[in-house]
């Protein structure tokens, strides 16, 4: 469900709110104003908020070509979308608690920061130490057959596969990204169309196209909520044959359950629906199954396609799993596909030289995943018990200031509905509004990254340490406050 502010609370409806920002009318900011510091502090920030107005819409230029590069380099050198440019200036000025406490807090880059002394504790374990020659050299290039039975193992037991599922069709390359890229390359021509549900994760853009030249085909979700979509952002068979219509050399869908940016798990009986409307029109179904052990609610349970009993089309469906989420180890870069396409798992070999993980690690990662005890009675239990209350304090502050959002149980963020912050709606006073934030040190993501319809749509990640989630309460609230009057003064 998408979750509104309070029946009592004062705020009026979007559409109210957007006609007084244009009227220069007031409405309500009476709840949650005992958070600010002092009409000081507000207006010491109100100052600094409008100087940067002054230059809010300068974007830095773009480097001019190279003479060295071909055009296509040139293209790529150019190329920064807004979660790259956040996360370049994040990663200029990261916050530290007592080295840099006036840096930029991310709360935009999905990453599970709340494991830390977990994986600390289990990575530095003697059985983590180990090397031999054979690590030390070169190996098949879909992955060392140690790891690829145990993550055939794993993928049986934690998707519930009906089955024993086959190492010899794992492929491990490090991480989700580079298999997104070489599926994309062997099972398309260049200029070829992938359909995909919009919002979605915008770096697959760059992942299929910035190699391969294959093009993602939008098939946009509505945020509003309508007798005939009961949900916000519904993907139904429905939306996919009308995308297909529109779209031209399509080859394939890409599916994402748990879904990023929304949170959304669907059911067996809809992936089947999706699974069935691929087959039928002969398209291969990529499932990105990135967040499936990230469901912190105990009364919702996640299904994988891998449980169910048969695919409808086993040759073209292909599924993605990786360390980077479930296992909060972004920085290992492992990730896996299964599929029952040999011919496909031959194509990424030949490919996986460019993608390959070094042996060592590959060790790790296997003695990781084999650690059932460790994985079942000590991480996933007490990583669920942090990531709902992560959860439940983000959720809980985004009430309390009256602003609507998706509830839903997984993954590592809130899709949170910031329209009524916006001038007008346009994505660029989204992109003016992102641009606010980061100016003063808070790194979201906004919708136009992950090609949503309707601007004004951010996803806000919460498993961040508490400390900097505690601390980043008044300073939200401050912000949308600034944002606010900013609206009402024009």
């Amino acid at each position: 469900t998408l979750e509104l502010p309070n029946k009592e609370s004062n705020q009026t409806p979007a559409n109210v709110r957007h006609r007084k920002h244009r009227r220069g009318g007031r409405s309500s900011q009476g709840h949650g104003s005992g958070r600010c510091s002092g009409r000081e502090s507000l207006d010491k920030a109100l100052a600094s908020f409008l100087n940067w107005q002054q230059s809010a819409e300068e974007r830095a230029e773009a480097p001019s070509p190279s003479v060295y590069l071909s055009k296509r380099g040139n293209s790529i050198r150019q190329h920064q979308g807004t979660l790259q440019e956040g996360f370049v200036q994040y990663a200029a000025n990261k916050y530290h608690v007592t080295d840099n406490p006036e840096g930029i807090i991310n709360l935009g880059t999905s990453e599970n920061k709340l494991c830390y002394d977990l994986l600390h504790a289990r990575l530095t374990r003697p059985d983590m130490l180990y090397v031999e020659p054979s690590l030390l050299q070169y190996s098949d290039w879909t992955g060392r057959t140690f790891l690829r039975e145990e993550v055939a193992k794993f993928l049986t037991h934690y998707c519930g596969s009906p089955k024993t599922l086959n190492a010899d069709n794992v492929v491990v390359m490090n991480g989700c990204g580079s298999l997104f890229s070489c599926v994309a390359a062997v099972i398309c021509d260049p200029k070829d169309a992938i359909l995909i549900p919009t919002p979605f994760y915008g770096v697959i853009t760059d992942d299929v196209d910035l190699y391969s030249d294959v093009k993602l085909f939008h098939v946009h979700l509505d945020c509003e909520v309508t007798i005939k979509d009961y949900r916000a952002f519904h993907l139904t068979v429905e939306k996919l044959e009308e995308g297909l219509t529109k779209a031209k050399q399509e080859v394939a869908v890409i599916l994402m359950n748990p879904h990023n940016p929304l949170a959304e798990i669907y059911t067996p009986e809809e992936m089947i629906a999706f699974l069935e409307f691929a087959k039928r029109n002969d398209l291969h179904a990529i499932v990105d199954e990135l967040y499936m052990l990230t469901v912190f609610d105990e009364s919702v349970t996640f299904h994988s396609v891998l449980s169910l009993d048969s695919l409808p089309d086993p040759l073209r469906t292909h599924v993605m799993w990786g360390l980077s989420k479930d296992f909060a180890m972004s920085g290992i870069r492992a990730g896996t596909l299964y599929t029952e396409n040999r011919e496909l798992v031959e194509a990424l070999a030949q490919l996986g030289c460019f993608h390959g993980i070094p042996g060592t690690v590959q060790h790790q990662v296997a003695q990781l995943l084999q650690d059932r005890a460790w994985i079942d009675n000590e991480f996933l239990p007490e990583n669920r018990r942090r990531l709902k209350a992560a959860h439940s304090f983000l959720t809980g502050e985004l009430r309390s200031m009256g602003i609507p959002f998706l509830d839903r149980p997984a993954a590592l963020f809130v899709w949170a509905d910031l329209r009524e912050y916006l001038q007008e709606s346009s994505f660029q006073e989204e992109l003016n509004l992102w641009r606010c934030f980061l100016r003063h040190n808070v790194l979201l993501s906004c919708g136009q990254a992950f090609s949503c319809s309707t601007p004004g749509w951010f996803r806000i990640v919460f498993a961040d340490q508490h400390l900097h989630l505690g601390g980043l309460s008044q300073h939200l609230y401050l912000l949308f406050i600034l944002c606010k009057l900013y609206l009402f003064s024009v």
